[in-house]
């Protein structure tokens, strides 16, 4: 890891913890109860930490030896995730493009689930904020395979450790990274 990306990867924890990391009983969209809530719309749509969180995770891909053209997922927690990488890709000199996964297929217009630059025929990878079942990423999955993309992983900023890793991977198929762990922001 550079100096440059280690000291990235460090601001953009600090922000996690400071912005993002809410104490105080809440529900999860999966409908479980936890004793905090980790809103990283706080961070993929802050101005200096969406931009550390695309390099971050370009940087955390390309260690993983992921080779992808295009990267997005279920609207709305993916979308600023995958302009951030776009960006950060495009800041290295590199072209990828991003895209939005739909909850559900358009019955009007063209009728797409997957908007944005054609997903078909390309290597894809799967994005979220954070995850706690993996219902969002596997939705995002299953509508980027019917509309032709190959999925080469399943990646997000922030892991709860709460299951979506091991439901991912053997549901679909695909390795699920993350940038940091929920003992990383000292939630154990």
């Amino acid at each position: 890891m550079t100096q440059t990306l280690a000291a990235d990867r460090a601001r953009l924890l600090e922000l996690v913890k400071e912005l993002a990391v809410v104490h105080g009983k809440v529900i999860l969209s999966s409908g479980k109860e936890a004793d905090y809530y980790i809103d990283l719309r706080r961070i993929t749509l802050h101005h200096e930490a969406s931009r550390l969180a695309g390099r971050v995770m370009l940087a955390m891909l390309d260690d993983a030896g992921i080779e992808f053209e295009t990267a997005g997922g279920l609207t709305m927690g993916a979308d600023p995730v995958g302009t951030a990488l776009m960006h950060a890709a495009g800041d290295a000199g590199r072209t990828i493009d991003a895209f939005v996964v739909r909850k559900a297929q358009k019955s009007y217009g063209m009728g797409r689930q997957v908007e944005g630059p054609s997903v078909d025929g390309r290597n894809v990878v799967v994005l979220e904020d954070t995850s706690t079942t993996g219902g969002s990423a596997l939705a995002a999955v299953e509508g980027v395979r019917k509309a032709g993309g190959n999925i080469k992983a399943v990646a997000v900023i922030v892991d709860r450790d709460t299951g979506a890793k091991e439901r991912i991977e053997a549901e679909a198929g695909v390795p699920y990274l993350f940038v940091f762990g929920k003992d990383e922001l000292g939630l154990n």
